[in-house]
Parts: structure tokens; sequence; C-alpha cells
């Protein structure tokens, strides 16, 4: 019988965004990290570069793999990414909520085969509701979306839970309400975690200790920690903000 990861659910973790153009760097900057042991993203331009084999060279150095390849296809197409993705041996997966219901159902069906069949943990199956770079303004004129973000982030956390997902990926400002629309269980994965000082193209953004303090589970941080003079300390730091707003 396949199992899902689940991490300690008392203390939300870290997962820093490797974006980087190739395996190297992208390494070497997880060697630095492995005292603080937080989770790493494998992100698009990693993924497209470095192709699946960095996730086994991660997991070698044993850290955690949130593979965030936002799978948004048919759902045939999707089902036989996410096979390929659980045998990388990533412990969190994601697809866009945006593929629908029976496309998310054939994601949640892969993850279970492919797990069962190499005899590996299923990933936790997450759906990425609205892009945390999307203003309110952006979403409504330039998407078409004619429902409020919350709304929006809502009713796609709901059509995810229905699909059978573990979780979503959204902002911080949507986090407590989807707690309470899809339970304390439901897992929420929030981008867009920024020190008050940093200014970038993420734009629906909180703190560490916001997000903790709004129910967040993951959090995902990139150059905040990736472009600091020194690396280790800014995730040691951000990990101290994380577990002290925790209590």
């Amino acid at each position: 019988m396949c199992y899902t990861v689940r991490m300690p659910t008392n203390t939300p973790q870290l997962i820093v965004a490797l974006d980087y153009p190739d395996a190297f760097h992208a390494l070497e900057m997880a060697q630095q990290l492995v005292p603080a042991s937080p989770w790493m993203k494998v992100g698009l331009e990693l993924l497209m570069h470095a192709g699946p084999q960095v996730v086994a060279d991660l997991r070698d150095l044993g850290l955690e793999v949130f593979l965030d390849g936002k799978f948004h296809d048919i759902p045939n197409t999707v089902a036989g990414a996410m096979h390929g993705a659980v045998t990388t041996g990533a412990r969190m997966v994601n697809v866009h909520a945006g593929g629908g219901l029976r496309m998310m159902r054939a994601a949640r069906e892969a993850a279970d085969t492919a797990a069962m069949t190499n005899a590996l943990p299923r990933p936790l199956v997450i759906a990425v509701t609205v892009l945390t770079s999307l203003s309110e303004k952006e979403l409504a004129e330039e998407v078409g979306c004619a429902r409020k973000a919350e709304a929006q982030v809502i009713a796609l956390a709901r059509l995810a839970q229905e699909a059978g997902l573990d979780g979503v990926v959204a902002s911080v400002l949507e986090a407590a309400a989807i707690k309470d629309a899809c339970g304390d269980d439901f897992t929420v994965i929030t981008p867009g975690i920024r020190p008050a000082q940093a200014d970038d193209d993420q734009r629906r953004v909180a703190t560490p200790a916001a997000a903790v303090e709004a129910g967040a589970d993951y959090l995902v941080v990139g150059r905040p920690i990736t472009q600091a003079e020194h690396p280790l300390a800014a995730c040691e730091a951000i990990l101290a903000e994380i577990r002290g707003a925790a209590g």
C-alpha cells in the first residue's frame, strides 16, 4: 500500500525555491543549506535546464523536494506527467486547479498508482489556485475572472479537495479562508513570503510570521535566502521566525 509523506503539522515547514538555470548552482546552494534542513523547490526553470535528475540529487543530500511543475493539460497527459514526477522521489507535486475536476482526479489517481507500482511514498498532490504574481486588477482585466481573488481561490480549493488532492498553493491573504472552507487538515502552501523590506515581482505577499499566523503549512521563500550574502544564516533566521510565530 502506498502512503503519503506527512510532515509534523504543529510547525510549518520552510521550502527554499531553487530558481537557477543549471543543476550546479542549484546543488551548490542546497549543499549550503543542508544544516538547516529546509525543503527544496524545483520549478520549471531548473527542471527544464537540469532535468528530473536534479530531484534525485537533492534527495541524495537528505532534503525533501517540492516538484513545482504546475501541470495543466488534458487528464491523460497530466496523469502521465504525474507518474513520472512520483518516480523522481519528489515529496510534493502540483497541478493547476484550473485544469478542472477530471484532470485533478487523474493526477491523484496517477500518483497513487505510481507510488504503489514503484514502492514509493505517494507525494502530496497539490493544486495551484491563483498565482501570487497576479493583482486583483490583473485577475479581472487580463485573466477575465469575474470573482475577486479570494472567492476564486476558495472555489478552486474546494474543487481540489473534491478531487482528492491534499491541498493548494495560495497567497497568505487567502490561507485562513481556505482553512475555514476546507478544514485544518487541508494543506496550504504559501509562496510570496518576503521580509518586510523586499521588493520584487510578487504582488500578494506576506512576512513569514504573518503566513504562520494565517495558517500556512509550508512557506516558500526564494531570493531572500538564495541571494543573501550568507544564505544559511538567512535561512536559519526565517526558520527562527517561523518557529517563534508557531509558538
